[in-house]
């Protein structure tokens, strides 16, 4: 990614620019503050069990960032929607009474944070598939002959090419050695 001179590039956490890359899922900020207030009303949190319970709730598809994630607690309890304990070192962060009164005055007309991701299971898995494909690479890495790594090149080298051929509609036709 260009970043220009001297420029950092897009703000981590905007949705361009993102390190995760598009249709990962990304929510707008606002969709934050409305998931940690639905799972608060459900149980007290804290800030990491929150990114843990987005993530789950969106089949991993957004995870949100510490730097989403505290700033929003932060703002709920200014606004007196939650209260912020300390509990054995971690802070706990629980729905107050007007932060309950909140939740259930919008329950009706608010958009659920996580409608977008109800078929996240159902959809093909390509961040475990793609897990399992680093991790076999890690392993012909660090345990193979130069003559497999080689083949391991080739083959990673095939299957970015025919991902980007899949992107633009062309047919994908598997590049074959001709002494197969």
């Amino acid at each position: 990614m260009h970043r220009g001179r001297g420029g950092r590039g897009p703000e981590r956490g905007s949705e361009r620019g993102s390190r995760r890359g598009p249709g990962r899922g990304r929510a707008p900020r606002g969709d934050v503050r409305t998931a940690v207030l639905m799972l608060l009303a459900e149980e007290p949190m804290h800030g990491y069990q929150l990114m843990q319970a987005i993530a789950d709730r969106s089949g991993g598809r957004w995870t949100p960032s510490p730097g989403a994630i505290y700033p929003t607690i932060n703002q709920l309890e200014d606004e007196g929607l939650v209260t912020v304990t300390a509990e054995a070192g971690r802070k706990l962060v629980t729905l107050s009474d007007s932060g309950r009164e909140y939740v259930e005055s919008r329950r009706e007309t608010s958009v659920d944070p996580f409608a977008g991701f109800a078929n996240a299971e159902a959809a093909t898995d390509l961040r475990g598939l793609l897990e399992e494909l680093h991790s076999a690479t890690r392993q012909v890495a660090r345990s193979g002959s130069e003559q497999q790594r080689a083949a391991a090149a080739k083959i990673l080298a095939e299957a970015r090419r025919s991902l980007y051929l899949l992107l633009a509609d062309a047919p994908v036709v598997p590049d074959t050695d001709p002494g197969e």
